[in-house]
């Protein structure tokens, strides 16, 4: 990455079914391999489990569990005279949404259900119920945050 000038981004075709670039980004992300056919069959398949679980639209599920795991702030260690400091800074937009995105596929990989689709749907439910290992994190990662709020003149 340049340390001075801007990173260009390409934007992302928007995915078929619901015409939304964050789903084509969260469906690239799930994609192992290179496999994306295997990546949206997983995703769709658990719209389709959320909706009959929940009685709800599966993208509105989905996007109400990305809006609770994103977070807001984050620690960066910044060092200074031989000592490091956990330094609270706030989160970019996009990385904000990249972090959502890696914490729910993380989590949804960790637990104990049988299939991919499985698991998705459940990680899903439970970051839109505002419970769940995807949640936790962004709850400790705030709550690191707050701790180290006496380092925040560090900012860079």
């Amino acid at each position: 990455m340049p340390r001075r000038a801007k990173v260009q981004h390409r934007d992302l075709a928007p995915d078929p079914v619901h015409g939304s670039p964050l789903v084509t980004r969260f469906i690239d992300c799930l994609m192992h391999q290179g496999k994306k056919s295997v990546a949206e069959n997983i995703f769709y398949s658990a719209l389709e489990m959320i909706e009959k679980k929940t009685g709800t639209e599966g993208i509105k599920v989905f996007q109400d569990a990305l809006r609770n795991v994103k977070p807001n702030l984050e620690v960066k260690s910044r060092r200074v005279g031989g000592a490091t400091y956990q330094v609270p800074v706030e989160v970019a937009p996009e990385r904000k949404v990249a972090l959502g995105i890696r914490w729910i596929i993380s989590f949804a990989r960790k637990r104990h259900e049988h299939s991919m689709v499985e698991k998705l749907a459940l990680e899903l439910i439970d970051a839109h119920n505002g419970v769940g290992a995807s949640v936790k994190r962004r709850e400790d990662t705030h709550r690191m945050a707050d701790a180290n709020k006496a380092f925040a003149h560090f900012r860079f």
